[in-house]
């Protein structure tokens, strides 16, 4: 492919949820200083359409969790695949960009690639941790992976196929040190002594699963600690009316709901409740003590645990390789073991775990939006010089 002389450069991309929302909207900024005139377009949220995207289709329509709950969807989402390709081959851009989501993208990717579209896919798919053998499709699907940790380049390494570690924009956008004073200030918790941020999950399953649960533990702890505060981000519109609807059965929680801004929610508490996912490594940078817990359907639960090649699941753990912050998953994800552990935290806070997350801090700090936009200024050089003009 080649923008040729009549037209700009074209680059789609394609984000499936809120995290990949913000690594698009940092990865387009840098796009855009790298490309003035270029047009972007394909899947996003809120952040990349205020960066100056135009979405084609609603990114919520993606979010979907696990592996049984695809199963409902699985016609709508396959429709939607074949409209995307149908249209970005149309529009036919000189890359294209799947952020996460790997297993929506790769498939539009090895379609893409097919028709001879140069392909890359923004954050390694957890290959390393479960289905190992999917190295071999992304391989077929890509014409590059942009890994944002470092231990995943080797694993590609190993075979051979293309990988770049570009770091992580969480790392680079957050500072070392956050203010939790300030925090406070910004979402209106001047007063507070003691706050816990709770961060059901950003995808309407998640919050389903999770939500009840981690609400029942904020009781609890209230209770424990008349003077505790809570605060909740909602991801979305759609998470806080599923949000406020559970906290109809909560009428004396002492819980503040704010639209977005996570990372304020967690740099004003001291000590945060959190679903499994990107959100535990920007809990990490922002240097907050932390309990992570997931749970999914029980049918992916069984075929997950027989799959999971890893020890830990949160990506501070794995970064550091041993366990920094404690996980409680599936059948150890019970009220007691949440309320205990975030006691813990709050009683003892400790030294040792803050000075952990700063060396992590500093290892993915890497400006990863400019390392990611020169691989694919490379691959686009590349492409353009092989295609017939």
């Amino acid at each position: 492919m080649t923008a040729g002389v009549d037209r700009p450069i074209r680059i789609a991309l394609l984000a499936g949820e809120a995290s990949g929302d913000v690594l698009g909207a940092s990865l387009l900024q840098a796009l855009k200083h790298r490309y003035p005139n270029a047009e972007f377009a394909g899947i996003g949220g809120p952040k990349m359409t205020q960066a100056g995207f135009n979405s084609w289709f609603d990114m919520e329509t993606l979010s979907v969790m696990g592996l049984f709950e695809v199963l409902g969807r699985l016609p709508e989402l396959l429709k939607l695949r074949k409209d995307v390709v149908a249209k970005i081959i149309d529009w036919q851009p000189d890359v294209f960009v799947g952020i996460d989501a790997p297993d929506f993208n790769l498939g539009v990717e090895r379609r893409l690639k097919d028709a001879g579209i140069a392909t890359v896919h923004y954050v390694s798919p957890s290959v390393w941790a479960w289905r190992q053998k999917r190295i071999f499709k992304i391989d077929r699907a890509t014409d590059l992976v942009l890994a944002l940790l470092p231990f995943e380049k080797q694993f590609y390494d190993n075979h051979n196929v293309a990988c770049e570690f570009v770091g992580h924009p969480l790392a680079d956008e957050i500072p070392m040190s956050l203010d939790r004073a300030e925090a406070r200030q910004r979402i209106g918790l001047i007063d507070a002594q003691e706050v816990v941020a709770i961060l059901p999950g950003s995808r309407g399953g998640e919050v389903a699963q999770l939500g009840d649960t981690f609400l029942q533990v904020a009781q609890q702890l209230q209770q424990q600690r008349g003077h505790l505060q809570f605060v909740v981000p909602a991801a979305n519109g759609k998470r806080r009316q599923q949000i406020e609807t559970l906290l109809e059965n909560y009428p004396q929680l002492k819980v503040t709901v704010i639209d977005g801004n996570a990372r304020d929610a967690m740099a004003a508490a001291n000590a945060v409740l959190l679903a499994s996912g990107t959100v535990a490594l920007e809990a990490m940078l922002v240097k907050r003590p932390m309990v992570v817990a997931y749970k999914v359907h029980w049918l992916t639960y069984q075929i997950a645990k027989r799959m999971i090649k890893v020890k830990y699941a949160s990506l501070p753990n794995l970064l550091a390789d041993k366990p920094l912050v404690p996980e409680y998953l599936q059948y150890d994800m019970t009220i007691e073991n949440l309320v205990t552990e975030l006691n813990r935290q709050l009683d003892s806070p400790s030294a040792d775990l803050q000075a952990e997350f700063e060396l992590l801090h500093r290892l993915i700090r890497q400006d990863a939006s400019v390392r990611a936009t020169d691989a694919i200024d490379v691959l686009i050089k590349s492409s353009q010089a092989n295609s017939p003009r």
